[in-house]
């Protein structure tokens, strides 16, 4: 099958609106997801105070949405959310993502965080406020560093050799 059969070349990348929107609603999708995780985690390590075991929340955390991303990302190339705004992820020459190839997406998709993250930590941030703000500002750096490149990737993408593409929606059934 040709690159542009499975997706490739000749599918254009989406705008940059498109796939922040995408962004938005797979955080909203992700808040279930994670307060199951919390429920989880707490009722498997009786957990009765946050404060207590949170490295270990946090870790836990990190890989149930690395599992979330990764099977999702492994499994068709797209999230709830990226089929919703037609979004799909391929590798670079157009082939379905694989497992590996996947985490490593998942692990550089951190990008989008730890520079905001670093920052408040070093800066002695700490209110809900601060940081939020911080967080909003290193994503819309993060997000505009995709009008910098030709093929309008983002950072993560480039170095885990991926790229989204926009599909076309699915023809509509004649009633």
């Amino acid at each position: 099958m040709t690159p542009a059969a499975q997706g490739g070349p000749a599918l254009p990348a989406p705008g940059l609106r498109r796939r922040m929107a995408a962004f938005v609603y797979e955080g909203v999708l992700l808040f279930g997801v994670l307060m199951v995780t919390g429920l989880v985690y707490g009722l498997a390590t009786q957990q009765r105070h946050a404060m207590v075991g949170l490295h270990g929340l946090q870790a836990f955390v990190f890989v149930v949405l690395g599992l979330y991303f990764t099977w999702f990302w492994s499994h068709g190339g797209q999230t709830i959310a990226m089929k919703t705004w037609h979004i799909r992820l391929l590798t670079e020459d157009g082939r379905p993502v694989g497992a590996a190839r996947a985490w490593l997406r998942y692990l550089l998709s951190w990008l989008w965080f730890m520079p905001a993250l670093v920052w408040a930590w070093l800066n002695g941030l700490h209110s809900g406020l601060q940081l939020g703000v911080a967080l909003l500002v290193g994503v819309v750096a993060y997000a505009a560093l995709a009008r910098c490149n030709r093929h309008r990737q983002f950072l993560h993408d480039l170095l885990a050799r991926t790229r989204l593409v926009q599909t076309p929606p699915p023809p509509r059934r004649q009633p």
